[in-house]
């Protein structure tokens, strides 16, 4: 009996012990920052809180701490860095072809490298909100058929983790869009650009935060910031640079090299900001040239995913990935893959400069290699435009479009159906579900601007809009060269495609990035510029206290 009950409390103690092994996130007083950040210059920037109240992470790795445990260790890690980090994806697919790397191995580098940044409170970037529990499944089966798809790899995505915005649906994960409300929002169809990488064998790694409903719900409140994620921190200074936003998660993520590549959002900015904040490359494409559909919705006149890469080869390969013609999309566009490949010359290549921000040192430091590399600057004077009734279309459309996808692309189990439904619910535990308020939520409802208004107002704005960039036309410029998102109003409205790229970093380290700007369906021109501007310049840095 003795015997029986010693085997029982050891059994019990084991199991306590693998337990509390398993517990890799916990919780931390974060009273401290919060009050510090209290003095920051930026005013969206005094957080109120950091830590999200709602997701345990040691529930979101569970699926895989027996793996990490027994097919990976620190050693490992380490060894396979060289392989891994900063690589772009055709480097990458050779090193699996000469059996360094397996596609196994990959995965489980970047769930190792994930969870080991993560819950460390010190390089904690809450940057991720959901993991796919069959990564390590599909990983395996990309290895047994790799052979089969060989004469494609080096410009696949086949076998690449990759993690997605959670605001894009994506079958078998959660799709939130930062909100408590559409925490049960978990079985889903994919979203028409989830479907196309995974039939170019993509392994969808997780969901990564955002600024809650993509930035459209508080007022003047931080970037990043969602009630499911809790706040996200940029890498290169937590709570210092602000992580842009609405694709937050994605930028910080790729930038700390969480995954090979990622997929944003953008409405107006919110893939140029965080990829420019967070020292990525990040592609805004047309609208219509990627689908929209099972996407959570602002405007479906200017909303359009996009990749949010370290380069601009894995861009191209990952926009090639997603493309594809969409019929429940009416602006999607139907244009046959390219995979050419870039060019490398900025020979006979001219660029319109505006004339206010060539002052700026690093800008113009950049616009001297350009120039010595034989590209042409056209230092042009920015015209007086505005945008009037830009709100309107986002008011106007987020309040008839989120109710379709509420209701035909969500969950059963997601209760509301309306824009009123969810301030009401958020209502309820306002501390929790919504600490910032819900100022734009609230001001949609508020907008009288009738439907004819709108019309006319989606008109005016994409004529002021491509007047601002006239000098395309005018002076026969090749690209409209920015900072990071200074124009990406006018590049939505205008329905131009814009490519951020590393440009180098100001003296407080906060990273700072070119913005190419062209005409619409250029993006095999676009990206040929900024794989030349990269070429050259080779700007972009790992973090520091991520190497």
């Amino acid at each position: 009996m003795k015997k029986i009950i010693f085997l029982i409390a050891f059994l019990v103690l084991f199991s306590c012990e693998n337990k509390k092994d398993s517990i890799f996130f916990k919780a931390y007083d974060e009273s401290e920052l919060i009050q510090k950040q209290q003095d920051h210059k930026i005013s969206r920037m005094k957080f109120k809180l950091v830590q999200s109240k709602v997701l345990d992470m040691n529930v979101v790795f569970k699926p895989f701490n027996d793996e990490l445990a027994t097919n990976f260790s620190e050693e490992e890690y380490n060894k396979l860095k060289p392989l891994i980090l900063e690589q772009n994806i055709p480097s990458i697919h050779k090193s699996i072809s000469e059996g360094l790397l397996s596609h196994e191995k990959l995965t489980l580098f970047y769930l190792y490298r994930i969870r080991k940044f993560e819950s460390n409170n010190k390089t904690a970037l809450n940057a991720i909100i959901s993991l796919n529990p069959n990564a390590l499944k599909e990983a395996r089966a990309r290895d047994l058929n790799r052979d089969n798809n060989k004469l494609l790899l080096d410009i696949s995505m086949y076998g690449m983790p990759i993690l997605i915005k959670d605001n894009i649906n994506t079958a078998g994960m959660p799709t939130t869009a930062g909100a408590i409300v559409l925490s049960e929002n978990k079985n889903t169809q994919d979203a028409f650009i989830i479907k196309k990488l995974k039939e170019d064998g993509a392994i969808i790694l997780g969901k990564s935060n955002l600024s809650e409903w993509a930035y459209y719900f508080c007022g003047i409140c931080p970037v990043g910031y969602s009630a499911i994620g809790g706040q996200t921190l940029n890498p290169y200074g937590r709570a210092v640079f602000e992580s842009g936003g609405s694709s937050s998660g994605s930028g910080a993520s790729v930038a700390a090299n969480y995954a090979v590549a990622a997929v944003g959002t953008e409405t107006s900015g919110s893939i140029t900001s965080p990829s420019s904040q967070n020292s990525i490359v990040g592609l805004k494409p047309t609208i219509g040239l990627l689908s929209r559909t099972g996407i959570v919705p602002i405007s479906g006149t200017l909303d359009t995913p996009g990749p949010m890469t370290k380069n601009v080869t894995d861009s191209f390969i990952l926009l090639n990935s997603m493309l594809g013609y969409d019929a429940s999309d009416p602006k999607s566009i139907e244009v046959a893959k390219d995979l050419t490949g870039l060019e490398v010359s900025f020979k006979g290549k001219r660029f319109g400069v505006f004339k206010d921000i060539f002052r700026d040192s690093i800008f113009k430091k950049n616009m001297d290699q350009i120039q010595e590399a034989g590209g042409e600057i056209v230092v042009i004077v920015p015209r007086k435009v505005n945008l009037p009734g830009f709100l309107s279309i986002l008011n106007l459309e987020m309040k008839d479009e989120l109710p379709k996808y509420l209701n035909n692309y969500t969950d059963k189990e997601v209760k509301v159906s309306t824009i009123k439904d969810i301030i009401s619910y958020n209502n309820l535990e306002k501390e929790i579900r919504a600490p910032y308020g819900q100022l734009r939520f609230t001001n949609i409802g508020k907008d009288t601007t009738s439907l004819a208004d709108l019309e006319r107002i989606k008109t005016n704005l994409k004529t002021r809009a491509r007047t601002f960039f006239e000098d395309l036309e005018t002076q026969n410029l090749d690209a409209i060269l920015s900072v990071n998102n200074f124009h990406s109003a006018y590049s939505a409205v205008a329905e131009y495609p814009n490519l951020t790229i590393p440009m180098g970093y100001k003296k407080t380290g906060e990273p700072i990035s070119l913005t190419f700007i062209v005409k619409s369906n250029e993006e095999v021109k676009l990206l040929s510029l900024g794989y030349a501007f990269e070429q050259l310049t080779n700007h972009r840095k790992l973090p520091e206290n991520f190497k």
